[in-house]
């Protein structure tokens, strides 16, 4: 039987995979979007920013966080001093957090997807008589909906799994910021809890798993979808 620390922490940990995947997505639409279809002076800049969270360490990127968007931060100083908001070490810093490590797997997987769209379909949909944004919402996005989805399932099981970036920039705090892997982690210095450790390390397997077998069954579903 799960303890109810367990549970705590299984459903934070959703709880922020969830939030941060609703997030995640439109920002990862628009710019897969932008990447795919557009051609414009700095686009390799922009690709490269996006996917800096893929090879940085994530400590590195929590850190860079906390100086841009703490309480002391360059951005996070003035949001507390005038606005009042508060944007490390509590639940927003998790999504925050979340997002910014996600989003480069969602962007990789929805730029995929509209760059296997067939442009022909675009000129065809603009000869009847389509707007631009017509065509986005009626052709592009549906056909390329399994890798959009995809690109979601990636964003999730990346986002159960964060550690670096949270830890830094969220803390490790019982019941407020503390998920699945920072209690992995948490319990693992402290003797007797080893069982523990071990149910919460399946459970998270297990989920990823089911995450992973979601993105590769959609990948191939996509390159079907398209043809």
């Amino acid at each position: 039987m799960l303890s109810s620390e367990e549970i705590s922490v299984i459903l934070l940990t959703l709880k922020v995979a969830v939030t941060s995947t609703l997030f995640t997505l439109p920002l990862a639409i628009w710019l897969g979007w932008i990447l795919a279809r557009k051609n414009f002076l700095g686009k390799f800049l922009v690709e490269g920013l996006v996917n800096i969270p893929l090879v940085a360490p994530p400590v590195v990127t929590g850190y860079l966080l906390l100086i841009l968007l703490g309480k002391n931060g360059i951005v996070g100083s003035w949001l507390y001093e005038t606005l009042g908001i508060k944007l490390a070490f509590n639940f927003a810093a998790l999504i925050i957090a979340s997002v910014v490590v996600s989003l480069p797997l969602a962007v990789r997987s929805t730029k995929s997807a509209f760059e296997l769209v067939d442009p022909n379909y675009e000129k065809a949909s603009s000869s009847l008589g389509a707007s631009k944004i017509g065509t986005f919402f009626r052709v592009y996005l549906p056909l390329a909906f399994p890798g959009i989805l995809s690109g979601a399932v990636l964003a999730f099981a990346r986002s159960l799994g964060e550690f670096g970036a949270t830890i830094s920039f969220a803390g490790n705090i019982f019941g407020k910021t503390q998920t699945i892997a920072l209690n992995v982690y948490s319990n693992m210095q402290i003797p007797g809890k080893e069982i523990q450790v071990t149910r919460l390390v399946i459970i998270s397997l297990i989920i990823s798993l089911l995450a992973i077998i979601a993105s590769e069954y959609l990948n191939k579903k996509k390159k079907y979808f398209i043809r």
